[in-house]
């Protein structure tokens, strides 16, 4: 039985935001999508781009995997979901901007820095979570203190996502004519606040201004390496 939860989404769907988005919906099911926003995100239920950065249908063009990895261009194998959409955004959407949206508290990014059991018994997750390793060994060991080792191993498996979209030709060509944006964003689950990476100092600062004060910040340095 299709889930009921699903089914009264739908209903609130057509009866809300259906007809207020009629025309966007006709338009673009008329003209094709032409998104200027690519998001590399994480499949976290919690951390949905769309709802994060209020947009519309339309607006984003977002691919979401374990721990919102790219992984670094290669041809070989027969299967690869993420280089397949970072393609199909760069050059057939001609994207000008390019998001790899991390966020705390994740899952993947705990399961590969204290080498517990992976997260399931199948043969995928644990080797996807090796993409991790370089940003691993640039930060160095956690020291015993994983709860604020965690979020700095988080902010450096961004920059190490960043690091592999340059490896990949289409995107190096396009960031070097300065017709394509890479941006590294970080969300807090449970505060709400979104830190942006600053291209010239690498650090990760709030998006926005004047916070609500009920809203905590930090402001995370660069990663050495």
């Amino acid at each position: 039985m299709f889930p009921q939860r699903l089914t009264e989404g739908y209903r609130a769907f057509l009866d809300e935001r259906f007809p207020r988005e009629k025309n966007r919906f006709e338009a673009l099911a008329e003209k094709g999508q032409s998104p200027e926003v690519m998001v590399i995100g994480c499949c976290d239920s919690r951390v949905s781009p769309e709802v994060i950065f209020d947009a519309s249908p339309g607006e984003l063009f977002v691919v979401r995997n374990v721990a919102n990895l790219v992984p670094p261009f290669e041809t070989g194998g027969d299967y690869h979901g993420t280089s397949a959409a970072l393609e199909f955004a760069v050059q057939a959407l001609k994207v000008k901007h390019i998001v790899v949206l991390g966020h705390a508290r994740c899952g993947g990014v705990r399961a590969f820095a204290d080498e517990t059991a992976p997260l399931s018994p199948g043969d995928f997750i644990g080797r996807w979570m090796n993409l991790i390793k370089p940003a691993g060994e640039r930060l160095g060991p956690p020291d015993g203190d994983l709860e604020s080792y965690l979020p700095r191993l988080e902010l450096a498996a961004i920059e190490n996502s960043l690091k592999n979209l340059m490896t990949f030709p289409c995107v190096r060509i396009l960031v070097e004519r300065g017709k394509l944006q890479l941006h590294g964003a970080y969300f807090g689950v449970a505060t709400g606040v979104l830190m942006v990476r600053d291209p010239e100092t690498g650090e990760f600062k709030p998006a926005v201004e004047n916070m609500p004060e009920r809203v905590s910040m930090f402001s995370a340095r660069p990663v050495e390496g």
